[in-house]
């Protein structure tokens, strides 16, 4: 059983290492050495190039031979399987001190590179060679590959074949040029050369980004053979499971690309750091033939680094203002100062701005080269770009459209203002809905839509001077023309003549156009005149779009107006006035009271007794009618003058009322309601309104208030009783108002003052009157108990918690001016009590719980008037 499980463990252990996820990418590549030993054959060196993760410390994936797989194109049976060893390794990192103008350089990009070679011979073949090599696994969490930990790789190189081209067997791999460890940081510029050289001389190379391919990594039951797949299996190989947004074509950033003479990926890095899978295909042309392609996958370590850059964009059109605003386009370390040359030969503008920002404004128009130098480490750090700014405002695009009908097309009229050059270049995209091809590059272009409805018109426009501005614009197409008319029924007098009006594109006929009703019947605004009531047709007709509308003219031979029935207010009252007329327009008077005298019902405010005259038009025929509205004074209602109490006293009101009757409310808190003169005793400020009628004709009645303003009760206190000694000054204390009055005087240095010093050598009563400004006042007395001994504490040692008296557990101190503590514990050293209140004492319970007979020990404190400290113990006996 031992046995057994020690070859399980090394199964297990085995399994580990060929799983280890240690791959960052890799290359397979050849080179032709010259005619094979058997006729019409070649030899070759064929390399695979392994880039092994250097921080894994699993020793997995570090195999001494690879097997690599080759396969004439189109067979899925390997011509022959061969076995390369490893012939050396070498460590590439990246170095921080080459570069010190990154901040927080990265520590972790390093590959540890394995090389295995061997030489093959192959018939020279029409159709060519596939060389694979497939293994597990590339590294976990890799940014753009789903569940990467679980993917392997494919290398694979291409021997082109005789039906190519001629010849084409005797070729190499390209060679790509080193430098593959490089600092790559997140949301910054970048630069990764995958460029190559041609070891033949004689092809030209192409770049592009391209998928990269997964391989042997699915971990199933105990396949160990699944992770070195021998032979591997034939093309077609498989795309690595890209994660959304990222695919072969764009494996960083949308911003990146790659340049397909050169080989320099550049653009902006991803903002998430981590690792990310890119390949570069390299394309061998042959005099003008493509006879093999080239592929290199490797994953590249985005960082938290941020480095310097000088980064603009390659040119900037202002359009708007003299004044721009420039920025760098990449965030660069804190504390980097920006020079800025804005070409037009003002002084260079420095700036610390943390985004680079930048505001510049030009004395004219012109093309400037703006050159912007950053700098960081006093200058140790570095870098500049330039950029070419156009300067030419006062370019507004705009168009405007003719027509709205479904029928016709719109014509678009563009409208843009140049003040310098002019609009040269035009894009308009129509919002055709039903439409692929909706779009134009004419000045003024038509388009007929095919539904109605809300059109979203773009128009991009470009100016000579290379301002661009885009315009957006919704129109309406209608299945009618609109037609807009002031209104659809309106009222004359038969001896008036009235214009009608319509508006909309198109050509307008009014009907019925008989020369006793209408002229001018073929315009938008016709004259009419009927004897009767007529409805008039309007037809507007847009190229063959035509819509019908209507307005009914009312005819009357007079106006009817009744200005409404005489009334009575009161005065200083508003009422709104409602005559009845079939008028159209009105003229009050007189006007000065009245809130529009224009208006068929104003508000009127008379002062007096005034007969209101209204004048109701209809065209030119007119009438008047009046209505009187009488204003009567309200009833005399003065409730009195307010007046202040103190708390539980009585006020008497005054009032003076002319009416035949009058109310007091409320009525809760007076004496006699039914008088003039009646008592309030509130207990809180309350306001009496008195009520009063009368039979003068003011329908409403006179109101007046009166507030009785009670002031909070005065609660006098003179202090807790008190012990004395003989021959010991007492400091006495009162609160409760503003000002005091103690009685008798005896023994007291100023008994009109809060906190007088009394001086007895007996027993003493005091009365304390504390008393308001407004003579509200309350009393308090105090007893002082004059003891011929020393300053002391005196503590009972029993006590009847349940009696009427004795039923307070506490100290009587005596010449004590402050107590310190006063502490009670029971018998097993648990404290029960405890309070410096000389008025407070222990009531026998314990968290509200009642105590049986016992002995409780009891401890206090105190310092007396000559600052003397007395502490006294001892025992107490509660008794029920």
């Amino acid at each position: 059983m031992k046995k057994c499980a020690s070859i399980l463990f090394l199964m297990l252990y085995y399994a580990a290492q060929l799983y280890a996820n240690h791959i960052r990418g890799g290359e397979l590549y050849y080179k032709y050495i010259g005619p094979g030993n058997a006729p019409n054959s070649s030899r070759y060196v064929v390399t695979l190039k392994l880039y092994i993760d250097c921080f894994q410390n699993n020793p997995g994936q570090n195999d001494e031979a690879e097997n690599f797989s080759i396969y004439e194109k189109g067979q899925t049976t390997p011509y022959t399987t061969v076995n390369a060893p490893k012939i050396k390794e070498e460590q590439i990192r990246y170095d921080p001190a080459s570069n010190p103008c990154i901040t927080n350089p990265p520590t972790d990009v390093c590959y540890n590179l394995r090389y295995y070679e061997t030489t093959i011979e192959v018939p020279d073949s029409r159709v060519g060679y596939t060389i694979a090599f497939q293994r597990c696994c590339r590294l976990d969490g890799i940014q753009n590959v789903s569940n990467s930990g679980r993917t392997g790789v494919t290398y694979l190189c291409e021997i082109p074949g005789t039906d190519v081209l001629a010849g084409a067997q005797k070729n190499s791999s390209p060679t790509l040029i080193a430098g593959d460890a490089v600092a790559i940081c997140m949301s910054s510029a970048f630069q990764f050369n995958f460029g190559a050289t041609d070891p033949d001389g004689t092809d030209s190379l192409s770049y592009a980004l391209c998928d990269a391919y997964d391989g042997a990594g699915e971990r199933q039951g105990t396949c160990f053979t699944c992770v070195t797949p021998n032979p591997a299996p034939p093309p077609p190989y498989s795309a690595l499971p890209y994660r959304p947004g990222f695919s072969g074509g764009v494996p960083m950033d949308p911003s990146a690309s790659i340049n397909p003479k050169t080989g320099l990926f550049s653009g902006i890095a991803p903002s998430a750091i981590g690792q990310y899978v890119v390949t570069v295909c390299v394309s061998e042309y042959r005099q003008g033939v493509l006879i093999n392609v080239h592929r290199k996958d490797i994953h590249i370590k985005v960082s938290d680094c941020v480095p310097l850059n000088a980064l603009l964009s390659p040119e900037y059109h202002f359009c708007d203002d003299f004044k721009v605003a420039i920025r760098n386009n990449q965030n660069n370390p804190p504390g980097t100062m920006y020079v800025w040359n804005y070409g037009d030969k003002s002084k260079l503008d420095t700036s610390y701005d943390p985004m680079g920002n930048v505001t510049h404004t030009y004395a004219d128009t012109g093309v400037y080269q703006i050159k912007l130098t950053a700098l960081l480490s006093a200058g140790q750090c570095i870098d500049s770009t330039t950029a070419i700014a156009k300067v030419f405002p006062g370019f507004f695009g705009g168009f405007t459209s003719v027509g709205t009908c479904l029928l016709n097309p719109i014509h678009f009229v563009d409208t843009t203002k140049a003040k310098y050059g002019a609009a040269n270049k035009w894009t308009w995209a129509f919002g055709d809905e039903t439409a692929t091809n909706d779009s134009s590059n004419l000045q003024n272009p038509s388009w007929k839509y095919s539904t109605a409805g809300s059109k979203p018109v773009q128009l991009i426009v470009e100016s000579s001077k290379g301002c661009i501005d885009t315009v957006l614009s919704a129109i309406d197409v209608k299945e009618k023309p609109t037609i807009a008319l002031p209104f659809r029924d309106t009222l004359i007098c038969n001896i008036d003549t009235l214009q009608l009006s319509a508006t909309g594109f198109g050509i307008f006929n009014w009907t019925p156009n008989i020369i006793n009703l209408m002229r001018n019947g073929n315009t938008a605004t016709p004259l009419v005149f009927p004897k009767a009531t007529t409805v008039f047709y309007v037809q507007l007709n847009e190229d063959g779009c035509i819509n019908t509308d209507s307005i009914r003219v009312r005819v009357v031979d007079r106006v009817t107006l009744n200005a409404g029935n005489d009334t009575t207010i009161c005065l200083t009252d508003a009422i709104v006035l409602h005559p009845q007329t079939d008028g159209l327009r009105y003229a009050w008077t007189p006007a000065g009271t009245l809130s529009d005298s224009t208006k068929l019902n104003p508000t009127a405010r008379p002062t007096g007794t005034t007969t209101y005259q209204i004048t109701s038009i209809i065209g030119k025929c007119t009438v008047k009618d009046d209505v009187v509205v009488t204003a009567v004074p309200y009833p005399l209602a003065n409730a009195g003058p307010d007046t202040v109490i103190c708390y539980r006293d009585t006020a008497y009101l005054h009032a003076t009322v002319d009416g035949i009757s009058y109310t007091w409310s409320p009525t809760t808190t007076l004496v006699n309601p039914q008088s003039l003169n009646p008592r309030a005793y509130p207990i809180r400020t309350t306001v009496y309104t008195l009520t009063v009628r009368d039979n003068k004709g003011c329908p409403k009645p006179g109101i007046g208030t009166v507030t009785i303003t009670v002031r909070p009760p005065v609660i006098a206190s003179a202090g807790n009783d008190t012990s004395i000694v003989i021959n010991q000054p007492l400091q006495l204390n009162a609160t409760g108002a503003e000002f005091y009055q103690w009685t008798p005087a005896t023994g007291l240095n100023n008994p009109n003052i809060q906190n007088p010093v009394a001086s007895i050598n007996q027993n003493m009563t005091y009365v304390v009157k504390a008393y308001t400004v407004d003579k509200c006042y309350d009393y308090d007395t105090i007893n002082v108990k004059v003891f011929t001994s020393l300053p002391d504490i005196f503590v009972p040692n029993a006590f009847t918690p349940e009696r009427a008296s004795n039923n307070l557990f506490r100290p009587i101190p005596v010449g004590i001016s402050k107590l310190d503590y006063f502490r009670v514990y029971n018998r097993w050293g648990q404290l029960v009590y405890n309070n410096a209140d000389p008025g407070k004492g222990w009531d026998g319970t314990i968290n509200g719980n009642l105590q049986g007979p016992d002995t409780f020990v009891w401890m206090v404190q105190g310092t007396s008037y000559t600052g003397q400290v007395i502490s006294r113990k001892g025992t107490v006996v509660l008794m029920r």
